[in-house]
């Protein structure tokens, strides 16, 4: 059945009064038929894989479903067959029921980008959720970004100063670097998270706040952003009881307008946490759509998904910026063997991975150097800082190694040279890789603090 309708695109920001100044739309209704959980099936309809569908309420009066969410649910479409459109709903889908119109919106899936995003906390939909004005931009693109030819991407030749002594001298960053911070609970990852978005010298900030709890959405801005750092920043925010579809949209706009800044040559820093959180909301998709489950639960999408995002960031093309992605993994009962930990760390360019034994020794940042590592500090550290860095992880690793004789007492001083020095310099390392939340480290001084630490 075909009924004239008015209504605005999915990503438009309009008001009231432009809504009718529009011209009618021709609009074909399917109609809803079942919901089983999280999944919505609809039939007289056929649509593209992603693209957003309109569901009405029965209470929704003639013409009202435009502007009020309390008449519609918009769905986006995952899946179909044999006539049946699947869906999974972007927000709660009460008050839905059998025989409900449904319409398509939209055939892509796009959102808002620009400069009037600085300094604002948007959510999924990239509506704000800072309380100030609605954002509008002139400008509009698709969620999913456009692919560069990687033969096209620019080298990573550049050092990222990060303000974190264990990361600068032992790990050093790279401008398009992708790192994984992987960490189990309560180690200090939201506090190592919030050092690097301070102190990172970078153009524009991006956060994504994906699936966490719903109170550190403030918490992190207010007490580790602080107003100074908003100026610089966007925070995309999906908590743990937002769909899963709008987490995953969440994540995708954030990598969305980070690519918008490089493409205008700036260097983007881009902070996601949790990547983990993310594989969580495709596994509840996958698996609600009939997707077989593998290690752990998850579908094959979810290992298709992730090395997609990490993808989106690195260095741009010859013109444009970079954007360095950091990507928080929780390993699940400090699990690093987790199928999500290791995909990403096979995608990614090296990762921190923080130490709870450090962490109950409140020994802060707990940065484990036995299983970080930076795929690029051979190619962006100078020779001097490169072999400085080896020796000193090498001590550090010695000890560790050693820890249980040193501690009951049977090692003999003199004994192994290397062991003798790492005893004696133990202390100072550790005061090295030690740092408060609120002190920058520069990369300069890093590196020489290094090399006092070492006296070469």
């Amino acid at each position: 059945m075909n009924k004239v309708v008015e209504f605005p695109s999915f990503n438009d920001h309009v008001n009231d009064a432009q809504l009718h100044l529009r011209g009618p739309a021709l609009r074909r209704y399917g109609v809803l038929t079942r919901i089983v959980g999280l999944t919505i099936e609809a039939k007289g309809i056929t649509a593209t894989v992603g693209s957003i569908c309109r569901i009405l309420k029965n209470s929704a009066a003639e013409g009202v479903e435009q502007t009020n969410k309390d008449h519609y649910v918009d769905a986006q479409v995952v899946g179909f067959e044999s006539g049946t459109l699947f869906m999974m709903p972007l927000w709660d889908a009460f008050g839905l029921q059998a025989g409900a119109k449904t319409y398509l919106l939209s055939e892509t899936d796009s959102a808002a980008v620009g400069d009037e995003l600085l300094g604002r906390v948007v959510n999924a939909l990239g509506e704000p959720l800072d309380g100030m004005a609605e954002i509008v931009c002139s400008e509009s693109s698709g969620l999913m970004g456009s692919p560069i030819n990687p033969m096209e991407r620019k080298p990573i030749d550049r050092i990222l100063d990060v303000g974190v002594k264990a990361i600068n001298a032992m790990l050093t960053v790279g401008c398009g670097q992708r790192l994984g911070l992987i960490a189990g609970s309560g180690v200090g990852k939201s506090v190592l998270l919030g050092m690097l978005t301070k102190f990172t010298a970078a153009d524009v900030v991006v956060i994504g706040l994906i699936g966490e709890r719903g109170r550190e959405v403030k918490e992190f801005i207010e007490q580790i952003l602080g107003t100074e750092g908003m100026q610089h920043a966007i925070v995309v925010a999906a908590p743990a009881d937002n769909s899963p579809l709008l987490r995953i949209r969440a994540t995708h706009l954030a990598h969305l307008y980070a690519e918008h800044f490089r493409a205008r040559g700036k260097d983007v820093l881009l902070l996601v946490d949790s990547l983990t959180r993310v594989a969580h909301a495709q596994r509840e998709i996958g698996l609600a759509i009939g997707e077989p489950p593998t290690s752990k639960g998850y579908p094959p999408s979810v290992f298709s998904l992730l090395p997609n995002l990490i993808e989106r960031s690195g260095t741009g093309k010859a013109d444009q910026g970079s954007i360095t992605s950091i990507y928080t993994l929780l390993a699940e009962g400090d699990d690093l063997q987790d199928p999500v930990v290791d995909l990403a760390r096979a995608s990614l360019d090296g990762q921190v991975v923080l130490s709870r034994a450090l962490a109950d020794a409140a020994h802060y940042p707990a940065i484990d150097l036995a299983g970080s590592i930076s795929r690029l500090m051979p190619i962006l550290a100078d020779s001097d800082n490169f072999d400085t860095a080896n020796m000193f992880r090498r001590l550090w690793t010695l000890y560790q190694q050693n820890l249980d004789l040193i501690q009951v007492g049977a090692y003999e001083m003199g004994t192994n040279p290397d062991l003798d020095r790492a005893i004696a310099l133990r202390a100072d390392m550790e005061a090295f890789l030690r740092q408060p939340m609120d002190e920058l480290a520069t990369f300069e001084a890093s590196a020489q603090g290094l090399k006092e630490c070492l006296n070469v």
